[in-house]
């Protein structure tokens, strides 16, 4: 079975600002629900980038492991492969897109 999603936000900065939080894995932990233990390298996203995390559900800690597959910064995209407990792969893109000098649409899925 596959399931297909893509949450898209309108966020109140501008699209270098937000790219700038998006592309770097040592940020994630402000805007997911995991605490990430490590990333290699370190640095900003790049191809080939491993970053592991944790996250804490049903009272278990949980693994999360993400794999950066490709990074457009032209484009502002970042495409990574995502394994999840319980034997779950999720192929995730990230995108932000300005709409004016003060506003962006992110998107994830």
């Amino acid at each position: 079975m596959s399931v297909s999603t893509c949450p898209i936000a309108t966020v109140h900065a501008p699209a270098e600002r937000v790219w700038h939080l998006l592309s770097q894995p040592c940020n994630y932990d402000l805007w997911w629900d995991a605490k990430t233990l490590s990333i290699k390298p370190e640095g900003p996203a790049r191809p080939g980038q491993q970053v592991q995390a944790q996250t804490v559900g049903l009272g278990r800690r949980w693994p999360i492991g993400i794999r950066v597959e490709m990074v457009d910064e032209s484009k502002r995209q970042i495409r990574f492969t995502t394994a999840l407990p319980l034997g779950i792969t999720g192929h995730n893109h990230i995108s932000c897109v300005p709409i004016d000098e003060a506003n962006c649409r992110v998107s994830f899925g």
